[in-house]
């Protein structure tokens, strides 16, 4: 007996008809003007979706030109899926972002390198964020949830509308200097938030630069490039002062290299192993990474599932329903109860389906390839679009619903559970995946439930009573969030 894969075809089936590959120049997609391309055509700040446009316009896979560069677009996400995986090796970051980060005199670190210098550092920061390392820098981010819990009261107190962005921006930022690098920063107890006011003009900086055309900053420097240059200058001093600090805590005690109390210990006890490759000019360069990183993609996340909530009472009282029974007795949640937040944590995921921060990754081919059905050179730009297939119905059933159940396998849309986790991507994929996901999921609960076991919302808007619009700054923000808060009844 043969079997089926050894059995020789029968005259009714057809043999495979040979694959025709399309270069990029058989691509559609919008039609290019000389010298700009596309370039005139795109609003950056809502460039993703524009390209989102565009991909419903002329499918998966098209064409778009910034200047002279040529730009594969991919809204598919088996096809997306396997261009992360294939990292570092077939694709990586870019030339053009490497040149504009190392002009803005930014040192390196996992975001910004390829090959051999992004292994090593990124098993030095994968040992940094180990699970067990975090669980033991617990209490500091408790202290830090105490601090934002304190600010909201006295805003509930004085009905004060809450800056809700600010605000989360203030919670991560100290979280990731305490829980990170061992620095008391306090931007929560403080109205001083000058370390966030440098942070936030370096990503969109680097945004703009990379997809400019022209590099008008090199011909006249403008003021807001003045501006930047300070700030990178500021951002610097306090990265170079985190290291020291840890630097001089570490020789003071020698035990500190086997059981570090924060990530950036923890990376330099890493750093400092025989043949490393590893200096402190890397280390800074991940400092630097861990707090643009870790700044505003979870403040920004955190933002978008307060907005989905409010927006959605049902699925509100839900989530308040499981914070409030699980951490009863508390005012500030235990790790342990923490890890029973499921449908918190769906929330989380349910957010990043609709609203992922990062919307758009862009990657650039390090050999010649095919994506799809297209030859893709050495050199070429690819931007994935991350979302597409996400918010469509072809993937997923009743996509533009905000459904955490789905996350769950519960209700109506269980059956979706098993799509949505595979198609939603918002941490990357393959060997490049964020590593402070674990990180990120675990402020945002603590944020959360912080919010839910101490107050009611009373209201989130945005100036125009309109849903909250989407910036993309290098990361997606919403824009104009305000919240009113009033102090739990108990």
């Amino acid at each position: 007996m043969h079997s089926a894969a050894n059995a020789a075809p029968s005259a009714t089936t057809a043999p495979a008809a040979p694959v025709t590959l399309r270069s990029y120049e058989d691509l559609p997609g919008p039609r290019a003007v000389a010298l700009f391309g596309n370039a005139l055509q795109i609003d950056m700040p809502q460039a993703h979706l524009q390209f989102e446009e565009w991909c419903r316009e002329y499918g998966a896979l098209f064409k778009v030109r910034m200047g002279s560069r040529k730009l594969l677009v991919v809204g598919e996400h088996e096809l997306i899926a396997k261009i992360l995986r294939d990292r570092p090796d077939g694709f990586g970051r870019s030339d053009r972002l490497q040149e504009m980060w190392h002009e803005m005199g930014l040192p390196g670190g996992v975001f910004s390198t390829n090959g051999e210098v992004w292994k090593r550092q990124r098993r030095m920061v994968l040992s940094s964020f180990d699970p067990a390392h975090v669980k033991n820098y617990f209490p500091a981010l408790q202290g830090v949830a105490q601090r934002l819990c304190g600010r909201w009261q006295k805003a509930a107190a004085a009905g004060q509308a809450i800056d809700l962005q600010a605000d989360l921006m203030r919670f991560t930022v100290d979280t990731i200097a305490g829980l990170a690098f061992g620095a008391e920063v306090n931007t929560l107890e403080s109205d001083q938030d000058v370390i966030q006011q440098h942070l936030d003009k370096i990503f969109p900086a680097l945004f703009s630069r990379i997809f400019a055309v022209i590099p008008v900053w090199r011909i006249r420097r403008s003021a807001s490039d003045k501006q930047l240059e300070k700030s990178v200058r500021e951002v610097m001093l306090a990265v170079d002062g985190f290291v020291a600090q840890a630097r001089a805590r570490m020789q003071a005690d020698a035990g500190l290299h086997q059981h570090p109390t924060n990530l950036l210990e923890a990376m330099i006890a890493a750093a400092d192993q025989p043949d490393s490759g590893i200096d402190d000019s890397q280390v800074a360069g991940n400092v630097l990474t861990m707090l643009l990183a870790g700044e505003d993609t979870t403040a920004n996340t955190l933002a978008w599932m307060i907005h989905l909530l409010w927006l959605n009472p049902a699925t509100l009282a839900l989530a308040t329903a499981e914070v409030r029974r699980v951490c009863v007795g508390s005012s500030v949640p235990t790790l342990e109860q923490l890890s029973q937040l499921d449908y918190v944590e769906a929330c989380a995921h349910e957010t990043m389906r609709l609203k992922p921060v990062a919307p758009q990754i862009p990657q650039q081919a390090h050999k010649d390839t095919v994506v799809g059905d297209v030859m893709v050179p050495a050199g070429t730009m690819v931007i994935c679009l991350m979302r597409t297939d996400s918010v469509s119905d072809a993937h997923i059933a009743q996509a533009d619903r905000f459904a955490p159940e789905r996350w769950l396998g519960q209700g109506e849309l269980a059956h979706s559970s098993s799509s949505a986790k595979r198609i939603a991507m918002p941490f990357g994929a393959g060997p490049r995946i964020c590593p402070g996901r674990y990180l990120a999921l675990l402020e945002m609960k603590m944020a959360m439930a912080i919010l839910l076991l101490n107050f009611e919302i009373q209201n989130v808007s945005t100036p125009d009573g309109q849903p909250a619009r989407e910036l993309l700054k290098f990361t997606m923000t919403p824009v104009g969030l305000k919240m009113q808060l009033a102090a739990r009844q108990l």
